[in-house]
C-alpha cells in the first residue's frame, strides 16, 4: 500500500514540477511542442518496447518441451495472479537476470537469461518469476511510461529555458532573468530525473512485495536477489551487454552504486530489498 501511495505522490510531484516550470518560463508554445514530442516517443516505447528489448538481447521464445519447469512456474504464478500467461523468452547471455515487458497483461513477456536457470533453485526461480508477474499485473510499464513522458516534457522545457538564457532573456532585467532561466534549465531536469528514478525504485519494492505475496514467502526472492547481485558483480560487463536505457527492466541492477550515487539508480539497494522481504509476514 505504501509503495502505491508513494508512486502517486511522486507522479504528482513530477506533474507539479512541470506546471511550475511552465508557469515560470511562460512558454506555452514550447511546452506544447515538448509535450507532443515526448508523447510520440513514449507512445512508441509503450507499444513497441517488448519487441525492441527482445531484439536488443536476441531473446528467443521458450518452448514448453525445452523448458518444462520454467514454463510450469510461469503458468502457475500467472494463474495465481489472475492474469493471462505471458509469453516466455530465453535471453542468451552469460549473466543471471530476468525482466518483464509488454504494454498490458494481455500483451506481456517474461524473459530470463540462460544462466539464471542454472544458478537458482526452483523456489528461487519462482520468486523471481513472481516478481516479474507482479510488474505485469501492477502495470508498471504504463506507470513508468507516464513518468517518462512528464520528465521528457520537463527536459524539453528546460532546454528552451537554457536556449532563452543564452540567446535571449529579459533585456530590461539584464542578467537577473538570464540567471533564473539557467537555474531552471539546469536544475529542473535533474530534479525530474531523480523523481522518475524514485518512482522506478518504488515500483521495484512493490513488485518484490506483490511477488512474495503471490507465493506466500519472501525468502526465496530474497535469496535469489543476493545470488543475482553476486553473479552480476563476479562477471564483467562484457558478459552482460546491458544498455542504460533498458537497465531498469531487469530484476537485478546490472550496474552497482553506493552512497549518494544510489539516488541515480533505477533499483533499490539489494540489502534493503532482502531485508524487507525477510521481514514480511504471511
Amino acid at each position: 500500500m505504501w509503495n502505491q501511495f508513494k508512486t502517486v505522490i511522486l507522479l504528482g510531484a513530477l506533474t507539479g514540477l512541470l506546471l511550475v516550470v511552465g508557469a515560470l518560463i511562460g512558454g506555452q508554445q514550447g511546452l506544447f511542442i515538448g509535450l507532443i514530442l515526448a508523447l510520440l516517443m513514449n507512445f512508441g516505447s509503450y507499444f513497441f518496447s517488448d519487441k525492441i528489448v527482445l531484439a536488443i538481447y536476441k531473446a528467443k521464445e521458450a518452448s514448453k518441451s525445452n523448458y518444462p519447469e520454467l514454463y510450469t512456474i510461469v503458468k502457475e504464478v500467472s494463474s495465481e495472479a489472475n492474469i493471462p500467461m505471458p509469453k516466455v523468452y530465453i535471453v542468451p547471455i552469460n549473466v543471471s537476470n530476468a525482466f518483464a515487458t509488454g504494454r498490458s497483461p494481455k500483451h506481456a513477456v517474461v524473459a530470463v537469461t540462460q544462466r539464471i536457470l542454472k544458478l537458482l533453485s526452483k523456489d528461487e526461480l519462482k520468486g523471481v518469476i513472481a516478481h516479474e508477474i507482479s510488474h505485469i499485473k501492477n502495470r508498471d510499464i504504463l506507470i513508468q511510461t507516464i513518468a517518462a513522458t512528464i520528465a521528457g516534457v520537463i527536459s524539453y522545457v528546460a532546454m528552451f529555458a537554457r536556449f532563452g538564457a543564452m540567446f535571449g532573456g529579459d533585456r530590461d532585467n539584464k542578467g537577473g532573468n538570464i540567471i533564473s532561466l539557467l537555474v531552471i534549465g539546469i536544475l529542473t531536469p535533474i530534479i525530474a530525473m531523480l523523481i522518475q528514478l524514485a518512482i522506478s525504485r518504488s515500483r521495484e519494492y512493490l513488485a518484490d512485495e506483490s511477488g512474495a505475496r503471490l507465493i506466500k514467502d519472501g525468502r526465496p526472492l530474497a535469496t535469489a536477489l543476493e545470488k543475482l547481485e553476486s553473479d552480476v558483480k563476479s562477471n564483467s560487463l562484457n558478459a552482460m551487454p546491458v544498455t542504460e536505457a533498458t537497465a531498469h527492466m531487469f530484476i537485478s541492477n546490472p550496474f552497482s552504486a553506493k552512497g549518494m550515487v544510489s539516488l541515480f539508480m533505477t533499483h533499490p539497494l539489494t540489502a534493503e530489498r532482502t531485508k524487507r522481504l525477510r521481514g514480511m509476514k504471511f
